[in-house]
């Protein structure tokens, strides 16, 4: 595994150096878009929408629409919003992980610690599962500052992004409008119903099916056969009455 990223992490006054490396991979399949007469990679172009020419990457500037013009932005302008190059992953404060909604989370780094690192990163660790308290802070990767939340997992720390609070959309405007009136009794079935399905969470229990099924058909097709795969159907209720729907529901369970 190769680190994507070299620093410390900034605990109060102990700077404790450290390598992030990547702790997420996509389990979908990498698909190539090609030519169907003969099978060649098709290749995107950057052309100019007026002209339909081809535009060279050095004549290609970056602009922002603003009352229907474009103002153009130049290297200067980027050097003058770059957050400082620093190294180090500075926790501002502790919270509780509870605290912290799942829609702020976006990919997680696993942190290794240097061989000068090793006894402080122990510190930090251990402090944090005997706390049950998460790090937050800010840190520059690629040129970008960045909102993190630091926390044990499995006998490591790991750095997990969470997104800022202006990219997270309203929900207001989502709301019912018109105030929906649950039945006690449809609410009791449907407390039992998430009672009947309550389990410990396994992450291991949940496959990509679409992808190992697709992969299957990818083999078969290499081999001139066709593979048999396991369609989802979708369960249907046999009333349209919500509360019937949910006595079924329990049932089945």
């Amino acid at each position: 595994m190769r680190s994507i990223w070299k620093g410390a992490i900034g605990f109060g006054l102990v700077n404790i150096p450290v390598k992030l490396f990547s702790g997420v991979q996509s389990s979908a399949l990498d698909l190539d878009m090609l030519d169907e007469r003969d099978h060649a990679n098709i290749k995107f172009k950057r052309v100019n929408e007026k002209t339909q020419q081809e535009v060279p990457f050095d004549h290609i500037v970056k602009g922002y629409l603003l009352n229907d013009q474009y103002i153009v932005l130049d290297d200067h302008d980027f050097e003058e919003v770059k957050p400082e190059k620093t190294k180090v992953i500075e926790i501002e404060n502790f919270v509780d992980l509870a605290e912290i909604n799942p829609v702020y989370y976006e990919t997680s780094y696993y942190v290794q610690p240097e061989m000068q690192g090793k006894k402080a990163y122990a510190l930090l660790l251990e402090a944090l599962v005997k706390s049950k308290k998460a790090g937050v802070a800010r840190f520059v990767l690629r040129n970008h500052e960045n909102l993190c939340v630091i926390h044990p997992m499995n006998g490591i720390i790991v750095v997990t992004k969470i997104r800022f609070q202006e990219e997270i959309r309203d929900t207001q405007e989502l709301k019912p409008k018109d105030e929906v009136s649950i039945k006690p009794k449809e609410l009791s079935v449907g407390m039992a119903l998430i009672k009947q399905y309550t389990a410990p969470f396994n992450i291991e229990s949940f496959k990509n099916d679409y992808s190992n099924e697709l992969l299957k058909i990818i083999k078969a097709k290499a081999q001139g056969k066709r593979a048999t795969v396991k369609k989802i159907k979708p369960k249907k209720a046999t009333s349209d009455d919500l509360y019937e729907q949910l006595l079924e529901s329990l049932k089945r369970a």
